[in-house]
């Protein structure tokens, strides 16, 4: 198996016995290595993740030719153009039809080594819910979801909505309609698009069914244009009716507690942290990676760590 060229060399490699990459950019503001260190030095492994902040996919296919490899976090612009250099994908990645994992399995026929890809952001979204909702039967399940946004993520909640959560349909709420019939588009392509609803009005959604789930896959900003405003103005009309359910708030950075979040608090729902999604699909990963189940990893201490450094960057 060839060996990165000495121009790719990075002297960290030496201290570790296998390593991985977190590859994308822009990625300063990742946790990423910061989740996986947590593990692998909670298990005892000489392990590593390293941040390879780059948009040049002939680097990173050339670095993960290296025996110590042991496989990657994808983050954008690379989850999707990820895929022709993949050898196979799990059923989530294909639904999802993104990769935000790299694992490696050994080929049983010619002992060649498969880059597979899988998506664990659906994953964090499942988990997310499922282990701060005590009674998911009365909050959200068999009862309508709602998706504010309609990027990347947006397509994984649909999936982990529909999948694992129950929802009898999905409302999306965007302030751009082409991006939402995009998702709609996509979502029924791959097989779990129906009951996909475009809620671009407050009148629409004042005549809808309340919700138990929603996922808020936004940034975190006020919203300035008349597009923006009245998508808020959606989200705010689900959040005011009588069935008070749980918000999963995705984004997290540059601080986990967002307008969205306060808002929804304010109208008696129940909010789950972005970091919670974010801890939850990299143990998923980590289990590809080591082996090893999340029952066998140090959970609460990533809690921990996570809360700590995000209290950091709050002071």
């Amino acid at each position: 198996m060839a060996q990165p060229s000495s121009e790719m060399t990075d002297p960290r490699l030496d201290t570790v016995e296998r390593h991985g990459y977190l590859f994308g950019h822009p990625i300063a503001h990742s946790l990423s290595p910061l989740l996986h260190q947590t593990i692998y030095d909670g298990l005892g492994l000489p392990w590593s993740q390293f941040p390879l902040d780059s948009t040049d996919m002939d680097l990173f296919l050339r670095l993960r030719e290296d025996p110590r490899f042991y496989g990657a976090s994808i983050t954008m612009p690379h989850k999707v153009t990820i895929l022709p250099h993949l050898d196979t994908l799990t059923p989530e990645a294909l639904a999802v039809g993104a990769v935000n994992t790299l694992f490696l399995r050994t080929s049983p026929t010619t002992g060649a080594r498969l880059y597979c890809g899988t998506n664990t952001d659906v994953i964090g979204i499942r988990d997310a819910f499922y282990a701060n909702v005590p009674s998911p039967a009365a909050t959200f399940h068999h009862k309508p979801a709602l998706v504010v946004g309609g990027g990347g993520a947006a397509r994984s909640a649909v999936y982990a909505l529909r999948t694992w959560l129950k929802a009898t349909r999905v409302y999306l709420v965007n302030r751009d309609r082409e991006e939402v019939r995009a998702v709609i588009a996509e979502c029924t392509a791959r097989g779990y698009g129906g009951e996909l609803v475009d809620v671009a009005s407050v009148a629409e959604a004042e005549a809808l069914e309340g919700v138990g789930a929603i996922v808020a896959c936004v940034p975190d900003f006020a919203p300035r244009t008349e597009a923006e405003v009245e998508a808020r103005a959606v989200l705010e009309t689900f959040l005011g009716k009588a069935h008070k359910g749980v918000v999963l708030e995705m984004c997290y950075h540059p601080a986990p507690w967002t307008e969205i979040a306060e808002i929804a608090r304010g109208e008696g729902w129940g909010v789950v942290l972005g970091t919670e999604a974010m801890i939850y699909q990299g143990l998923e990963q980590d289990k590809y990676w080591t082996g090893l189940s999340v029952g066998e990893m140090p959970v609460q201490k990533v809690m921990e760590v996570i809360a700590g450094k995000l209290s950091e960057a709050r002071l």
